[in-house]
């Protein structure tokens, strides 16, 4: 009976110290949101940004003047270079990373 209280214990103490989730915001800086074509830019960002699992939708924000895209993601679901891999595969350079330097095809840049 010790012997089982004593596993039930460790076993409830090893769930209680696992995260189930860690929210982060992020700023992207993103030189092409500078453009006339700005509306144009922003959506296929959010579509890229959509297929990132771990990224809240509805916390993206685009700012023009600053040529930055900030946004809440999870990180025990997706990382910082996850997100910037996927502007950079819809052609946009997102903090350094170039579309170029993934094998993807630069727009508008």
């Amino acid at each position: 009976m010790k012997k089982t209280m004593i596993g039930v214990a460790l076993a409830l103490l090893a769930f209680t110290g696992c995260r189930q989730t860690d929210v982060r915001e992020f700023a992207v800086d993103v030189p092409a949101l500078a453009q006339a074509s700005e509306a144009a830019v922003s959506g296929e960002i959010r579509k890229a940004l959509a297929a990132c699992s771990g990224v809240d939708m509805a916390s993206v924000r685009f700012d023009a003047a600053n040529h930055r895209v900030t946004l809440k993601y999870d990180s025990m679901m997706t990382a910082k270079k996850n997100i910037e891999m996927a502007i950079a595969k819809a052609g946009y350079a997102a903090n350094g990373v170039t579309p170029e330097s993934i094998g993807a095809k630069a727009k508008g840049q």
